[in-house]
């Protein structure tokens, strides 16, 4: 293993405050009851909502990932509906990503909260884009980290660029699954597959091995990660309607190429991108300093006529 990824992050945590607990509350929205999460308020300070990504996982694929972010502001998490402890709407396998685009807007105004900023990771990306892009008004700043193109020509490459960066047992395991199979919407599939191509995310094939995502099989996730692989989608007019101040942050050694961050970035009127060096899907893991600094950065920054 490179020691040194290893030791990077375990000295940027040991640096920081002690991570605060999280307080769970039931809020309804849009007909179903939302498991959200938040650390304390911060008084004056937009709080931050966290998107995480995988389509089938719940809020804990990013707690306690993003714990620093919480010293200088309250953040939000919350479990998509059908995944986690929310719950699954009635006609599941007819899931879209963009009822999950509108559950952040109608979550933000069941909570009372005229403006906040929001983040997503991966997949989050994609649903914070569709978010912001529907809720002008109500995000501030927008943080895309290594998120999902605004089409879905990423797609196609992506099972063989993961299998290029796998050696051994991890590339015969991937080997396994027919990628067409994700086209059904099979939980058991998509986690299986979400689980074999993990290691592919990682800059530092080593350092992988400390993480596994956790077991999960979500019908939700896996009706809306299917119809996603199976219809494709072209999200270009909701992105250029994006108002926000947005930062999009990527690994420059994701198997989701770096391209992408430039490409949306492009489409977005009042936008900025980072592309953080030996990292890969996880920056806030392979190279902490960096990501968190930039993405604070970002959020301090005061608003324009402020």
């Amino acid at each position: 293993m490179n020691e040194s990824v290893r030791a990077r992050l375990m000295a940027f945590r040991q640096a920081q405050p002690r991570t605060p607990r999280l307080v769970r509350r039931t809020v309804e929205a849009r007909g179903l009851s939302f498991a959200v999460f938040s650390t304390p308020e911060v008084p004056g300070v937009s709080p931050l909502l966290c998107v995480n990504g995988g389509m089938l996982y719940s809020h804990a694929i990013l707690w306690p990932a993003l714990a620093p972010l919480a010293a200088r502001r309250q953040l939000i998490l919350y479990d998509q509906r059908g995944r986690g402890a929310s719950q699954a709407p009635p006609a599941v396998r007819t899931s879209r990503i963009e009822y999950d685009a509108g559950d952040v807007v109608a979550i933000r105004e069941a909570l009372g909260i005229s403006r906040w900023d929001v983040f997503g990771h991966s997949w989050g990306g994609g649903i914070s884009m569709l978010a912001a892009s529907r809720d002008p008004i109500g995000v501030r700043r927008l943080v895309l980290c290594d998120a999902a193109g605004a089409t879905s020509s990423w797609i196609a490459s992506l099972h063989g660029d993961a299998l290029a960066r796998l050696t051994g047992v991890e590339r015969e395991t991937l080997a396994t699954i027919d990628p067409l199979s994700l086209h059904d919407d099979d939980p058991s599939v998509h986690s299986e597959y979400s689980r074999a191509i993990y290691p592919a995310y990682f800059a530092d094939h080593d350092f992988a091995a400390l993480f596994k995502p956790p077991l999960e099989a979500s019908p939700a996730g896996a009706a809306v990660a299917s119809r996603l692989r199976r219809e494709g989608y072209d999200w270009t007019a909701s992105v250029r309607a994006i108002a926000s101040r947005t930062l999009l942050v990527h690994g420059a050694d994701d198997v989701i190429p770096a391209r992408l961050a430039a490409e949306t970035a492009s489409m977005i009127a009042r936008s900025a991108t980072l592309v953080i060096a030996a990292a890969g899907h996880m920056p806030f893991f392979e190279q902490p300093a960096r990501f968190f600094g930039a993405v604070s950065d970002f959020l301090d920054a005061p608003d324009a006529g402020s």
